[in-house]
């Protein structure tokens, strides 16, 4: 199954953020072990570096950004990408994207903590725990 990993997933991952790390970790070392193919949209890293230099700094920004490239795919963001969403009508631009991306690199499923944000969405929206049962 190839997903797409919205950025409240992996900012869990990266931050540890309680209650949510755990089941995080185990979602991606499914993806670690080829049980599952994890994609994040190329905008979710500029995100992910802005927010983490923010709260921890710049040098645990960059190793969480060198930690991204091991073992997950990149959604490219292009005219494409940006014309979709804008078509989409979500309320967040950002969910947009991702869900933008998804669609165009025909991906099964979008895993989130926040269903709502892709409410109208033509993939299935996965809690972590969720998914970790379905497969």
């Amino acid at each position: 199954m190839k997903i797409l990993i919205d950025t409240n997933i992996v900012l869990d991952l990266l931050l540890e953020r309680e209650p949510f790390v755990e089941n995080v970790i185990a979602l991606f070392e499914q993806i670690e072990r080829g049980n599952l193919e994890g994609s994040i949209a190329a905008t979710t890293i500029t995100n992910i570096f802005y927010i983490i230099r923010k709260t921890e700094g710049r040098e645990v920004a960059l190793a969480a950004i060198h930690r991204l490239l091991i073992g997950l795919h990149f959604c490219a963001v292009d005219r494409q990408t940006i014309e979709t969403a804008l078509n989409l009508g979500l309320k967040d631009f950002e969910d947009s994207i991702q869900l933008a991306c998804a669609t165009l690199n025909h991906l099964d499923a979008i895993v989130t903590r926040d269903r709502q944000d892709f409410s109208g969405s033509n993939l299935p929206i996965y809690s972590p725990t969720e998914l970790l049962n379905h497969i």
